[in-house]
């Protein structure tokens, strides 16, 4: 059986937090180095970032499948700008494969009809191939191209992917 639930309780953000830890270190390390992987997981995977961005209103969900946190999805909406942006979306490395990412994304789409959004969009390292066609063959397109400094030296160096959800 397969729920998502919305983060709201120090347990939440804390089960949220670590399963950031483990995605990342598996697998962002070999895209971006440990260096990187150590500064973005605490400065916007800790549970101290994830608690300041539910603060600023940034929405996180856990996956859960058989009793276990499975993945988790981070979305901001921006009504004024009509789109819904996929800040997150992270599945564990055990569980991939099971459509666990697709209905994650399914549920953001059903976010945005709910809300009235028309664009879906996200940022993904032009390096993480493998995300980007599984963006690709969920609907989604590249945008932009995006260099974005994220202090300590980093930049982030992604494609915008955008959406149009009806």
């Amino acid at each position: 059986m397969t729920n998502i639930i919305k983060v709201e309780t120090p347990e939440q953000i804390a089960d949220t937090a670590e399963l950031a830890r483990e995605i990342w270190t598996k697998h962002y390390i070999p895209i971006v180095g440990q260096a990187l992987v150590d500064y973005m997981l605490e400065n916007f995977q800790s549970e101290h970032a994830i608690e300041s961005q539910l603060t600023a209103g940034y929405e996180y969900y856990l996956i859960i499948q058989n009793n276990e946190n499975a993945g988790y999805i981070a979305l901001v909406p921006n009504p004024e700008a009509n789109e819904l942006m996929i800040s997150k979306l992270y599945v564990s490395k055990s569980v991939r494969g099971q459509g666990l990412g697709q209905t994650m994304l399914q549920f953001a789409e059903d976010i945005c009809r709910e809300r009235g959004l028309t664009t879906l969009w996200l940022t993904v390292n032009k390096n993480n191939a493998g995300s980007i066609k599984w963006y690709i063959r969920s609907g989604f397109r590249n945008a932009e191209s995006i260099v974005q400094d994220i202090g300590n030296g980093f930049v982030m160096d992604d494609y915008r992917m955008e959406k149009t959800v009806v």
